[in-house]
């Protein structure tokens, strides 16, 4: 790190009673427009997410925190836009760097809404587009939701790996656990580095790649789960830390999003409107995926027979590795990613892949924070649903590229599978159904 970010931290560090405010302040930072640019808010950001894992602050709050300053940049940014409109241009800063605006401004005409949940995960677009968008006079009563979900998702991207580094550094964790956790989060960052560069220099047959390195991932951790014992209980202990009343009845609502009868009724409405729609390849590359997850995941749990994790006062008859809702969630989704990045830059593409990925992510760590998982269950879960479903794309484009679906089509698709699922599970809820099965 840099002298002055050393000596940021380390003040910190002593005043811990101003991290709150930091980070508030940061998260604002990040998302200012031009100030967003100047500033290396993703490493501060980092920084100050593993001093509040440290002790200094929850989990939830420090998710809060950094998602009321994001928003609040966000609300700056767009006010800024709408006050100068194209007299914005002249600002210090635009006049010197008239590429930062012409490159988001680019982008929002190009994707319109769509850009703003995107390209959150976009460095230099993160703070300018909202600036495009009050520049453009778009209403208010849009930007504001777009707004309020692309900040969620932003904030667990970024602030979560920082807090649970931060914990892990400070919870009494077995003797096993960081060489274990070092392996595994080496073979991940291998994984989404590899991946990312062969689609960023346009590689054809990246898809494959990525789905041969998922799944020569997941045999290493099938051969290897075994020995990873430290590494299951120190993550595990670190999210049974966070639990609290108040949260248990929201994370059985987001673990309910994963039952099998919610992703089974998802993935056949899926199916039936690209049917319906004649999107015949799209159809056959979503069914052939979710229904090659499903069945490789069944035959792996009853092989291995692996027992649950003793959190639950009565414990599940079923088997654990890999887990079903973890698999499901992520072949789910990252289809609909997949769907939405055909015939988008790669840039693009990936963007729309971390974000399908996040609902997934919260589906597979609401099983770890229930206790009904242990943590290499629902890894190998996702690394299961990104092999399948890299190697069904790339079989599907082996010759000719997967068109992008109309907008008709995709504004179809989206909103019927997103209210299905979230219907599905809010009725499991209102009727008790308390039992989890994968």
């Amino acid at each position: 790190m840099s002298p002055w970010l050393d000596s940021l931290t380390a003040w910190l560090a002593a005043n811990p009673q101003w991290l709150a405010l930091a980070l508030f302040l940061i998260a604002c930072l990040e998302c200012l427009a031009i100030a967003g640019i100047i500033v290396p808010g993703t490493v501060l950001l980092f920084a100050v997410a593993v001093l509040a894992g440290n002790g200094a602050l929850g989990l939830w709050q420090t998710l809060a925190l950094a998602y009321c300053g994001g928003l609040l940049g966000d609300a700056l940014s767009y006010a800024t836009g709408r006050y100068f409109h194209q007299d914005i241009r002249r600002l210090p800063g635009l006049r010197q760097h008239p590429q930062w605006l012409a490159g988001a401004e680019g982008y929002f005409q190009r994707y319109g809404v769509a850009s703003l949940l995107v390209g959150r995960f976009i460095g230099p677009l993160r703070p300018m587009l909202p600036m495009i968008a009050g520049m453009v006079n778009m209403p208010l009563g849009r930007f504001i939701p777009v707004s309020l979900v692309a900040a969620a998702g932003w904030a667990v991207a970024y602030l979560l790996p920082g807090w649970a580094t931060g914990a892990a550094l400070r919870l009494p964790l077995p003797p096993g656990f960081w060489p274990q956790a070092l392996l595994l989060a080496g073979g991940l960052g291998l994984l989404l580095v590899l991946s990312a560069h062969c689609s960023l220099q346009g590689y054809r047959r990246s898809s494959l790649l990525a789905a041969g390195l998922s799944l020569a991932l997941l045999l290493g951790l099938v051969l290897g789960w075994p020995h990873l014992s430290q590494l299951d209980q120190g993550l595990l202990a670190l999210l049974q830390e966070q639990r609290s009343a108040s949260l248990d009845e929201p994370m059985v609502l987001v673990t309910r999003l994963g039952d099998f009868a919610t992703q089974l009724a998802a993935a056949l409405l899926l199916c039936l409107l690209l049917l319906l729609a004649r999107q015949w390849r799209p159809a056959l590359l979503a069914g052939a995926a979710l229904l090659a997850t499903a069945l490789a995941n069944a035959a792996l749990k009853q092989l291995f027979a692996r027992q649950r994790p003793e959190v639950l006062l009565e414990p599940l008859s079923s088997f654990s590795f890999p887990s079903g809702h973890s698999s499901a969630a992520f072949a789910f989704f990252l289809l609909l990613g997949i769907l939405a990045g055909r015939g988008q830059p790669p840039r693009l593409r990936l963007a729309w892949l971390l974000l399908a990925s996040l609902p997934a992510v919260a589906i597979a760590l609401s099983r770890v924070y229930l206790g009904v998982h242990w943590p290499s269950d629902i890894i190998a879960g996702a690394l299961l649903a990104a092999g399948i479903c890299g190697l069904a794309l790339g079989l599907t484009e082996w010759r000719t590229p997967l068109a992008a679906l109309p907008a008709k089509v995709w504004w179809l698709v989206l909103p019927g599978c997103l209210a299905l699922l979230g219907s599905v599970a809010t009725w499991q809820l209102s009727e008790g159904l308390l039992l989890y099965r994968y």
